[in-house]
């Protein structure tokens, strides 16, 4: 690779239309065959090296593109797939199962890539494993991008990051895999030792997140030993060491004692990497110095992002330094050339990945040849970069002086409710529902004629009384399906939603909506996060139309769902103009109106789902306390307004809860239900070392697979929950919603989980 100046540490892989998500969920239903997955990909990642390379970003990455997961794509790369696929013998058939399950293997469990909405499968390893090396993805890719007149850099997992996600399949109780060091090292070398053989100089980027989170403690002393080794594993290799998310100061140290070419550290996310630049400055190495933010869509502000290239250019030569991106784009939308209807204002505050490549490229010509070397075009960008921070600054459509009274009275509220034994008491009593009580946690099938009704009344096709009425049908059947298979606690279903976090964005002032900003969330599931650009308030009840609607149709109890003000702030792109902590307490003031409004209307069971919680969660201990007090505080804002007789669920996707649990259960919801079916017990355990005496519902099938699960299979399942906690504090309910699913995986699905539950409480 001749001169670099500018670096992507990766570029997201949907499709800017979602073109892959529609190709595979096509292929997945049997309606296209692989030839045209196969040509949905070419063309895909042609077009984002092309992209890149009109921008002028000298490091373009191949690898980064994948047909579900990167993690997963390592596993296969590296011949460690977990036996129980072997018996498949075609290699995509067993890469979906692997992802997805199907009829006769479950799959592989999923949780969050470090503190993002970005899912990986987790590696299932093994003492004594065998590896076996196939590089052919990379191969083919390195080939085409070279073929377009790209100079390519490799991406791969880092073996350290690779362990520390992984599980071990032979010691289930074990935290990760990092105690097999010395078993995948080798497999790593062997890796670099393939791709040396591609080119006489090949450029590999290694990224390892896990060295700017606590575990690097584990693994400081064997960073100097791994990459010697992996640096002269192959002479004409040219090794990066790629952080990102926060600072990896502990980690420097040793990579600068090291033959790797080059260091990549976030200065977004980790300001603490200001204090080992010295330690690079001093070695030979070249610092990839993340500066474009590849978190959040606000546009850059590229004066102050050249002042901070220059303080770093004061510690390290300015031609050892490449100016970059703060971590993949993966985690922003593709570009705002679809965005049609948004706010004039507001699409000029915003960058997505496209819009970032031209900012990545504008500062680097700013730090390397100043102002006054900006071409006429490259000249009026800057300018139009300056003007759009100026009147973000300025804008009056940020601030709201009713918002700012009300968040003035704040701390009051920042409180528990009464005692949860004496609530559950009351609510038994109120509700009278049985042990091990069925329920769902919230979605059902978002079907094409759900989100054609959706789509035309958008779209102005249809009237609002027609939508209504569509959306009533849908309620109406729904309601009626879960009363004829008898579960005992009910949801609406919400048809008349898009996204869980999305649906309430669209509603409260403060927030914008994009028409085209997806971004990955797994697999070919994409999320279009809401763009939090001012104080939040909402002006009118969101949701008790629906709820009390669906309450009308049945006596049983209907559950009023909503979403929780810590996940709606995770799960966005936040403004940067005030500390978090202040935006998610104007969510949770909010939110809590709408709790009352339902209890009010007769909703007396509310679900205020905190799916993204853990998510929220510093990478660094250190700083954890901060973000746990104004999550909590956010969560009882939200909830002690709730009578006594007023039951509060909610609903947490896949984490560790081992270093929370004290948190949880300081949330002070009456029932939590979780996402346990890809992970067995593990995580019921900690409830039951913690001796919680709330209510919990585990799911006992995972709904991320398009499996039906027989009533054989969750019988057994909640047995072996019965024999963690009680009867009478579990609930019965899949591990998630099911918008994504089918009816025809739904519908047996939950008769199959009433029945066994049926038969189980006959046990008792």
């Amino acid at each position: 690779m001749s001169t670099v100046k500018t670096w992507v540490t990766g570029f997201p892989r949907i499709g800017e239309q979602r073109e892959l998500k529609k190709t595979l969920e096509s292929y997945w239903r049997g309606e296209a065959d692989r030839d045209a997955l196969y040509a949905c990909a070419d063309m895909l990642k042609k077009r984002h090296w092309e992209y890149q390379k009109a921008a002028g970003i000298d490091a373009v990455s191949v690898n980064d593109f994948s047909f579900y997961d990167q993690t997963l794509d390592m596993i296969e790369m590296l011949g460690l797939t977990p036996d129980r696929f072997k018996d498949i013998e075609d290699d995509l058939d067993r890469y979906f199962a692997m992802a997805r399950g199907d009829k006769t293997h479950t799959a592989m469990e999923m949780t969050k890539w470090f503190n993002t909405n970005y899912h990986y499968i987790v590696p299932e390893l093994r003492a004594g494993m065998t590896w076996r090396i196939n590089i052919e993805k990379i191969a083919d890719e390195y080939k085409a991008a070279k073929a377009l007149g790209v100079s390519p850099k490799i991406n791969l997992i880092g073996p350290f990051t690779f362990l520390a996600n992984a599980k071990r399949s032979d010691q289930p109780d074990a935290e990760d895999a990092l105690a097999l060091f010395d078993e995948i090292l080798p497999a790593y070398e062997a890796l670099l030792g393939e791709i040396a053989k591609l080119d006489d100089h090949v450029t590999v980027q290694m990224e390892e997140p896990v060295f700017v989170t606590d575990k690097v403690a584990k693994i400081t002393l064997l960073i100097k030993q791994a990459y010697t080794r992996l640096a002269l594993a192959a002479k004409n290799v040219d090794l990066y060491v790629v952080t990102y998310f926060d600072h990896a100061v502990e980690s420097v140290g040793q990579l600068v004692q090291t033959p790797i070419k080059g260091i990549g550290l976030d200065f977004v996310y980790g300001e603490k990497n200001m204090e080992v630049l010295e330690l690079i400055g001093d070695s030979d190495k070249t610092l990839v110095a993340g500066v474009i933010d590849g978190r959040n869509i606000w546009v850059s502000d590229l004066e102050a992002k050249k002042n901070l290239l220059d303080q770093i250019a004061d510690r390290v030569a300015t031609n050892r330094i490449i100016v970059g991106t703060s971590c993949s784009l993966l985690h922003v939308p593709y570009t705002l050339r679809y965005e049609e209807k948004m706010d004039a204002s507001l699409k000029s505050w915003l960058a997505y990945a496209v819009e970032k490549l031209d900012e990545l490229s504008l500062l680097a010509t700013l730090f390397f040849d100043g102002a006054a070397s900006l071409q006429s075009e490259a000249a009026m960008r800057y300018a139009q970069n300056r003007e759009a921070n100026a009147t973000r600054r300025s804008s009056e459509q940020i601030h709201d002086k009713a918002v700012a009274e009300r968040m003035a009275g704040i701390d009051a509220l920042k409180k528990q409710r009464e005692p949860f034994a004496e609530r559950i008491k009351v609510q038994h009593e109120r509700f009278g529902y049985p042990e091990l009580c069925t329920t769902t946690i919230g979605s059902f099938p978002q079907t094409p004629e759900v989100r054609a009704a959706r789509r035309d009344f958008k779209n102005g096709a249809i009237t609002e009384e027609a939508y209504i009425e569509k959306m009533k049908g849908f309620i109406k059947e729904c309601v009626a399906f879960q009363e004829e298979i008898d579960l005992e606690v009910l949801v609406h279903g919400e048809f008349e939603r898009n996204d869980m976090v999305e649906y309430f964005g669209e509603q409260l002032k403060g927030v914008g909506f994009s028409q085209n900003g997806w971004v990955q969330s797994y697999g070919s599931r994409c999320v279009k996060p809401p763009i939090i650009y001012g104080d939040v308030s909402r002006p009118e009840p969101m949701t008790v139309f629906w709820s009390t609607f669906a309450q009308s149709l049945t006596d049983r109890p209907m559950k009023g769902m909503l979403t929780g003000p810590v996940t709606i702030l995770n799960w966005s792109f936040v403004r940067d103009d005030q500390p978090r902590s202040e935006t998610c307490y104007q969510i949770a003031l909010a939110i809590r109106d709408e709790v009352d409004d339902l209890q009010k209307a007769g909703i007396k069971m509310i679900q205020v789902d905190e799916a993204a919680f853990k998510e929220g969660y510093p990478l660094r201990k250190v700083n954890r306390p901060a973000y746990e007090k104004f999550a909590l505080e956010s969560f009882w804002i939200t909830t002690n307004v709730a009578e006594t007789d007023t039951q509060i669920h909610t609903h947490m996707c896949y984490s560790d809860f081992n270093d929370i649990i004290d948190t949880i259960e300081a949330m002070d919801a009456d029932v939590i239900s979780i996402e346990t079916a890809r992970s067995g017990n593990i995580l019921l355990k900690v409830f039951e070392r913690h001796g919680y005496k709330k209510e919990v519902g585990p799911g006992v099938y995972d709904i991320h697979s398009p499996r039906v699960p027989s009533v054989e299979e969750i019988e057994k399942q909640i047995r072996s929950l019965l024999e963690v906690l009680p009867a009478r504090q579990l609930w019965i309910n899949p591990d998630c919603g099911l918008k994504t699913r089918r009816w025809e995986e739904v519908k047996p699905s939950l008769k199959n989980m009433v029945e066994a539950t049926k038969k189980v409480r006959q046990s008792l």
